[in-house]
């Protein structure tokens, strides 16, 4: 890791009477202050070239059964210090982040007999703000219940907002896009698809939230590095335009267990007056402490295929038999009668691993192998997966053998039905099966009501829970794929075994519900993605179901070349091609996109976005000269130019250009395409058609052959 560090000074003053302290950003542009208000109140505010982004806001923790840490205190001393250094991510979407800012950390004390004392760090960077509470060894403060955060966010304006509904459970909903004032999250009760979803209240959303003024300023408010914590959402006030933490309860109504020493989560405000700027900033990975992992030699970034997307479209099913009642313990599988339809079986298997050994895939993903899946839905049961135990039709030694003389990866997929404590209790079998067979990574699945129940997803001990499971996997060797957990918050730096999470409403809900609209992909980017990877396992190239079902209506608001744009602008190092293998092997010209497109990046560019509207990402391979394009249209038809300037200057390349054929729509024509490829250099300017819910794909590489010469010139 490169480090240099401009300025390093701790000056350490008394301040009793002060009442507020002021620290600039690197660039001098925006300006943070705290200050406590009459009744000892902390409170900041943050200003950028004058104009107020957020107005002074209140600061300050509740406490259970003692005096709470939100009021009475006095500032007693300061500390400022000042950061310019490079790092370097295992794998990422660049291969170094600079982390520049100015930091202030005030001791605040509550005077008297029992006197207890609040620490709270603020980081100001070019392109937003984050602080967080630290609560020191103390006599008078050691474990404590936190019942309430007073942390607010109080705007001088009635922004338009992306947001979904507060649920602690899920994450699971497509976006809305009103005024603050406008918000009502009761609109998530009509909501369709996986159950265990339970909305907090009409006042609240999750974060991180995205917001537009109308005087063209966008702002996220979200949070960095949570561990042993709740997941923050925010209460709504409409009328003051205010935004307040708002915390899990665990099954007795207490937010969290802390004990003294402690640093919380960061709460974090990204900002600027473009759009682009949002998308490349790198606050959230800054605010997370560096990698802890030693050896990372086994941390690989990788492309897979599965025994997956045919589940979902109902040709296939997980369970092995229809036989609604198990028992873990003592169901005797051998007498159990096969339903004919089960997707795990060593013979589809094979055929995935031969379509991956074929075209460069690195790995296969087998959902429904072990037994349980008969009864795990709805059920709330304990014990319903050992992870261990397959079903009667799916060899593992004989898969194992055969993806080994083929040169692919198998990858484990552990669905624990929500029952964190039996995944507990088996993971440590679990990962030495995974280590026997040679399973390098592990999808893992939280779908249904928390087991210890009155817990939930979002709360403190599911926080931890995946914590202790990430660092378990670590100890294995083993990376992890999430799915319906927490969505992270930058942990994948201190911790880059957690190769991607889904954490949001991914690509199977356009199998069998309504669907996501046409723009979902594009508010993604500006949310859910803020925080780390999401597989939201794109690559669909059937997209409408009636294929499979005459009788289905469903099917993808997209085009099949905005699937493949997906690679680019929706960042993932463990990336799913989620369709079957014969529809890509009818396709393949189009897949050859999927093929080449890498997993582990140097540069990223965005060139162009609007949240719900259009992103545009151009990404340059890690030890490579390749770089690629993704281009990406909500519900409405685009058209835009692109400047290569990115590419070396005086060097001519070969840019292969997937697009929307000219009568493409992801309603009445999603699958046209076109594909042509041209010589092209640093001056070229591409000409980009996007149908609705269309984008666009663009591989570019180094002249390779007579032919490539032989290529019009753009």
């Amino acid at each position: 890791m490169k480090r240099h560090i401009l300025i390093a000074f701790a000056l350490i003053v008394s301040l009793l009477g002060v009442k507020g302290q002021s620290i600039l950003s690197p660039d001098k542009k925006i300006t943070l202050t705290f200050a406590l208000s009459t009744d000892g109140e902390p409170t900041y505010t943050v200003v950028k070239n004058g104009e107020v982004i957020i107005e002074e806001s209140r600061l300050g923790l509740l406490l259970k059964g003692q005096p709470s840490l939100d009021k009475g205190f006095v500032i007693a001393n300061s500390e400022t210090n000042s950061k310019d250094e490079t790092w370097s991510p295992v794998w990422g979407e660049e291969s170094s982040i600079r982390d520049q800012h100015n930091e202030l950390k005030v001791n605040l004390v509550q005077p008297g007999e029992r006197s207890r004392i609040l620490q709270i760090t603020f980081r100001v960077f070019n392109d937003g703000i984050g602080f967080r509470y630290e609560i020191p060894e103390q006599a008078n403060l050691r474990s404590f219940i936190v019942s309430d955060e007073l942390t607010t966010f109080n705007l001088p304006f009635d922004p338009m907002t992306f947001w979904i509904p507060g649920d602690f459970n899920s994450n699971e909903y497509v976006y809305n896009h009103t005024r603050l004032s406008a918000i009502d999250a009761n609109v998530g009760k009509v909501e369709n698809g996986i159950g265990a979803k339970t909305l907090i209240g009409g006042d609240y959303i999750q974060s991180p939230v995205m917001m537009k003024s109308d005087a063209g300023l966008y702002l996220s408010i979200f949070e960095a590095a949570l561990y042993n914590y709740p997941a923050m959402h925010l209460m709504v006030d409409r009328k003051q335009l205010s935004l307040k933490a708002t915390l899990a309860p665990d099954a007795v109504g207490n937010k969290a267990y802390l004990i003294a020493p402690i640093t919380l989560p960061w709460r974090t405000v990204i900002f600027s007056d473009k759009a682009t700027d949002i998308l490349a900033s790198r606050i959230i990975l800054n605010l997370n402490e560096p990698n802890k992992i030693a050896n990372t030699e086994w941390i690989k970034p990788m492309k897979m295929i599965g025994i997956w997307w045919e589940m979902h479209v109902g040709l296939k099913s997980w369970n092995y038999s229809n036989v609604n009642q198990i028992n873990l313990k003592s169901t005797d599988w051998t007498k159990m009668p096969p339903n004919g339809t089960h997707g795990a079986t060593t013979e589809n298997t094979k055929k995935y691993i031969d379509f991956a050994a074929e075209n460069g895939i690195d790995g296969v993903l087998v959902e429904g192998w072990n037994i349980g899946w008969e009864d795990w839905a709805g059920n709330w049961k304990e014990d319903v997966f050992d992870f261990i135990t397959p079903y009667p039709d799916f060899n593992v030694k004989e898969i194992t053998d055969y993806a080994r003389s083929k040169g692919v990866k198998m990858i484990m997929h552990h669905e624990t039905s929500a029952s964190a404590t039996n995944y507990e209790r088996y993971a440590d079998t679990a990962f030495r099966f995974m280590k026997h067979f040679g399973y390098p990574a592990v999808k893992t699945g939280y779908v249904g009501y928390i087991i210890p129940r009155g817990e939930q997803h979002d709360g403190q001990w599911m926080i931890n829970h995946y914590q202790r499971i990430l660092e378990k996997a670590a100890g294995y060797k083993i990376m992890i794929d999430a799915h319906e957990p927490v969505r992270p918050t930058g942990q994948y730096r201190t911790w880059p075994n957690l190769m991607a999470c889904e954490a949001a409403r991914g690509n199977e809900f356009n199998a069998w519900s309504t669907g996501n609209p046409p723009n979902h992909e594009t508010v993604l980017a500006f949310t859910r993605l803020l925080g780390g990877p999401m597989d939201y396992t794109p690559g669909i190239f059937k997209i409408k179901r009636s294929y499979y079902q005459p009788s289905q209506t469903e099917q993808l608001h997209s085009t099949l070349v905005k699937q493949l744009a997906l690679y680019v602008t929706m960042y993932s190092p463990m990336v799913m091609a989620a369709d079957l293998p014969e529809n890509y092997r009818q396709r393949m010209d189009a897949f050859q996109f999927i093929k080449d497109v890498k997993t582990d990046w140097e540069k990223t560019l965005y060139l162009e976005a609007e949240p719900g509207e259009y992103i545009t990402t151009a990404r340059k391979a890690k030890n490579s000269n390749e770089w690629f394009i993704g281009a990406i249209t909500g519900e409405n038809a685009r058209e835009t130019k692109l400047t290569l300037s990115f590419l070396p200057a005086g060097s001519t390349m070969v840019a292969t250009i997937y697009a929307d054929a000219k009568d493409a729509d992801w309603k009445t024509n999603p699958e046209a395409y076109t594909i042509q490829s041209y010589r092209v250099d640093s001056k070229t300017q591409l000409k980009l058609k996007m149908a609705a819910g269309g984008g666009a794909a663009i591989s570019i590489r180094p002249i390779e052959s007579e032919k490539d010469k032989k290529l019009k010139k753009l």
